[in-house]
């Protein structure tokens, strides 16, 4: 049976989103205008989000559902 590799992040799931968006966007900003600068960028905005999710989901102020 093959071992699996595991490994313990170092970062919160929040914090490894909010980087990569942070780089996406630096990325699209060197690029020209056009599709590729845009899949770049939208991929910033759904780490953005998956990275808000993420932070709404951790609250302590959610409740489970009644």
């Amino acid at each position: 049976m093959i071992e699996r590799l595991r490994f313990r992040q170092t970062e919160i799931l929040e914090e490894r989103l909010a980087a990569e968006a942070k780089r996406l966007r630096e990325e699209a900003m060197s690029l020209p205008p056009g599709a590729e600068r845009e899949r770049v960028l939208r991929e910033a905005r759904q780490a953005e989000t998956g990275s808000h999710v993420s932070e709404w989901l951790r609250s302590p102020g959610l409740r489970a559902p009644e």
